[in-house]
């Protein structure tokens, strides 16, 4: 097994999350993510993955088909911390070679700092209707 790498900050995981997800490369995708028991993900409409093993399966199966993605990111926000980041975002997924781009997806990327840098602890995506992008407040209460 190769040497994972140390991302040295949050938007470097991030940056690698991604273009993991875009490739359909488990192995990029999982050395993302902390070995923890306590990793959460949930794909759109998909059920709670809790631990490495159900995650690492989750991607499998979603790689497994072949589908190349391109993903494109809007309205980032993020909340960072000297051993916590949690980043918000907007993935706009597409099918490589498709002109239609699928619905748009809200997601929420957390990231903690150890002595082996940063590393994902969780990703949870939703799709959302494309009318209620940037519906939401721009101020809270």
């Amino acid at each position: 097994m190769s040497k994972k790498p140390i991302f040295t900050s949050p938007q470097e995981a991030e940056f690698s999350f991604y273009e993991a997800l875009e490739r359909g490369d488990l192995d990029t995708m999982m050395s993302v993510w902390s070995e923890d028991d306590e990793i959460v993900c949930v794909h759109p409409g998909g059920p709670r993955l809790a631990g490495y093993a159900l995650v690492r399966e989750g991607w499998r199966h979603i790689f497994e088909g072949g589908t190349r993605l391109k993903v494109q990111l809007l309205a980032l926000s993020t909340v960072h911390g000297p051993f916590a980041a949690v980043h918000s975002l907007i993935e706009q997924l597409g099918v490589v070679g498709e002109k239609q781009l699928a619905a748009p997806v809200v997601a929420t990327n957390v990231y903690t700092r150890g002595a082996f840098g940063w590393r994902m602890i969780v990703h949870h995506a939703s799709p959302v209707p494309p009318s209620s992008i940037g519906d939401a407040p721009k101020i809270l209460h």
